[in-house]
């Protein structure tokens, strides 16, 4: 039986002017898998990353998600459809709590009246289910939901946003360089937060420089490069020496030459 990708992209361009930013790519991710995307600076990873997030729409090619074309006009369209991205300043409001972080933009309000005409929200609901979550995910060492993001290291903080990205993302979470700022025990805390989320059925897209962290928690890495794929790898086949190669031009995988 062949598993068919749950989120796929067809031949994306998107041009600035004279700038091409994707040129003809393509995605694959396949459920239950954390695929990760590497390439060099100006590869046009982060537009495709975009337009898989919808936050950019692409000019030409197509999208599909569970094998059904999608049209992404903007982020809130992805999320409706199941697509979760956590971006790497994190998109938190530092001054506001765990909770209200975890619901930024899709409150939930009282029933009744007093949640339909005065607009009042049900923090009790929304701090149980925001607690709830931390908790399957291992975070309730946070003993204070209610306390503001502000307080939190910088590991805790990516700790709620993977959180609520996994709370609401349905079908996939896209992870955008998510331990770049963090020292080495909050990032083995991250790792072990995506190995806990893909536990849990949800795939994930990894976007990210480092390669040691990539080697250890991808499935499979794909490798942009000059605004397309070039190749896909698994990492138990390839070192990271060949990826860096691979991504940066100094060689090829067999079988794939540059124009292809």
């Amino acid at each position: 039986m062949t598993v068919k990708p749950i989120l796929e992209a067809r031949g994306l361009m998107k041009r600035y002017g004279t700038v091409v930013a994707m040129n003809g790519a393509d995605f694959d991710l396949m459920p239950g898998e954390i695929c990760a995307v590497i390439g060099d600076n100006g590869a046009g990873k982060s537009t495709l990353i975009k337009a898989l997030s919808g936050a950019v729409t692409p000019d030409h090619g197509e999208i599909l998600l569970d094998g059904q074309p999608v049209h992404f006009r903007s982020p809130d369209d992805a999320r409706a459809m199941g697509i979760e991205t956590v971006y790497q300043n994190l998109a938190m409001s530092p001054a506001l709590s765990i909770a209200d972080n975890m619901f930024l933009g899709r409150e939930w309000r009282k029933p009744g009246i007093m949640g339909s005409v005065f607009r009042q929200m049900d923090r009790p609901r929304m701090e149980a289910f925001a607690r709830q979550k931390l908790s399957e995910l291992g975070l309730m060492t946070i003993q204070d939901i209610s306390q503001a993001v502000e307080t939190l290291s910088g590991g805790q903080r990516q700790g709620v946003a993977v959180a609520r990205a996994a709370a609401f993302g349905s079908k996939v979470v896209i992870l955008d360089e998510p331990t770049a700022a963090l020292g080495v025990k909050e990032s083995r805390r991250v790792l072990e937060l995506i190995r806990d989320v893909r536990a849990r059925g949800i795939p994930i897209i990894l976007i990210s420089h480092n390669m040691p962290h990539v080697f250890e928690v991808a499935d499979r890495i794909h490798i942009h490069r000059l605004g397309r794929r070039l190749c896909v790898i698994r990492p138990q086949d390839y070192s990271m020496s060949d990826a860096v190669a691979f991504m940066t031009g100094a060689k090829l995988p067999e079988g794939v030459t540059e124009a292809a």
